[in-house]
């Protein structure tokens, strides 16, 4: 059955606020990241990671239970909600990290180090959309604990954010374990967030770029699958602005034996093929081509001069971006 989006105008959130107002849209869909699953055992066993980005001994690298600690765990109206800590003296790239999940399979939503924004996952590739944008706000459709808000808002200091996310509870967790209150704080004219339906988003006179991430029970939500929805998006776009694209893959755990991921980045890039044409880009990460993708919409920029206003870490992913064929 097909979903139909409609619901009343969102309204902003301030760190001013004392309670989290409740979401203005019934659907059950969650809007977060996801591409890293992680899986918990028994207690004796091990977390696994599955499909990182970085390479390890194996893709299922596991981290032992004794050093993961479980801060929180309980069941919103639209997500389970769970925040992992990573021991630092784990061996793993994950050492020192929390972990937001929201959904049965545990794929990660939000990664926060203490000392450093940059994650060495996807939502690192996001930091590289800023340069080859026109000015403007841009929009963050799948805010979850504000990963990317602080990866933008870390490596660009004149970037102005609008993030959208549909759970109250992801909010109110983000501000108590990933320092989102403080971040607001720090950025009250650059960073506004907003409750309610990531696809209602908008601002007078249009984004100069978009970053969708929406998932939902571990999968992209339906609507993503329809060229309607990108011809929507790019409505939502001024002159020269891109969007920019989770497209999960296999490494995406969906709650449902029905769906797969690797199906649902296909469905997905081809939906997005009829709106964009030639101008769709993707990059895949991970050991495998299929493991996790990003699209990107627009003319491929001079790489050169992309690659300059790029901090050295973020440099090489300029690099790897290849015309989409389906």
């Amino acid at each position: 059955m097909k979903t139909v989006l409609s619901c009343p105008q969102t309204q902003p959130l301030t760190f001013l606020r004392s309670s989290i107002p409740p979401p203005t849209h019934p659907l059950q869909l969650h809007f977060t990241p996801t591409r890293i699953s992680l899986s918990l055992k028994t207690p004796s066993s091990s977390l696994v990671v599955k499909c990182q980005q970085q390479q390890q001994k194996t893709q299922d690298d596991g981290i032992p239970a004794e050093e993961v600690k479980i801060l929180v765990k309980f069941k919103s109206r639209h997500n389970y909600i769970r925040v992992l800590e990573v021991s630092r003296k784990a061996d793993h790239h994950f050492r020192g990290s929390r972990l937001l999940l929201l959904d049965g399979p545990g794929n990660i939503h939000s990664i926060s180090f203490l000392f450093k924004s940059l994650t060495k996952t996807y939502f690192d590739v996001f930091a590289t959309l800023p340069p080859i944008l026109p000015s403007g706000p841009i929009a963050l459709l799948g805010f979850g604990a504000g990963t990317a808000a602080r990866l933008l808002l870390d490596q660009y200091p004149h970037a102005v954010l609008h993030g959208w996310e549909l759970d109250p509870a992801v909010i109110q967790v983000a501000r108590e374990y990933f320092k989102l209150g403080k971040l607001e704080r720090e950025n009250q004219q650059r960073l506004f967030i907003y409750i309610g339906n990531a696809l209602n988003a908008t601002v007078p006179n249009g984004f100069s770029g978009i970053v969708v991430d929406l998932f939902s029970k571990g999968c992209l939500i339906p609507e993503l699958q329809e060229p309607a929805t990108w011809e929507m998006l790019r409505g939502r776009l001024r002159k020269g602005g891109r969007i920019m694209v989770n497209v999960g893959g296999s490494c995406v755990e969906p709650e449902s034996r029905l769906r797969d991921g690797k199906v649902v980045m296909e469905e997905t890039l081809r939906a997005m093929k009829e709106v964009f044409g030639e101008e769709l880009f993707v990059l895949n990460l991970g050991n495998r081509k299929d493991d996790s993708s990003l699209a990107l919409t627009g003319d491929l920029p001079p790489l050169e001069e992309w690659e300059k206003r790029l901090p050295g870490p973020l440099k090489r992913y300029t690099q790897m971006w290849m015309p989409y064929s389906a």
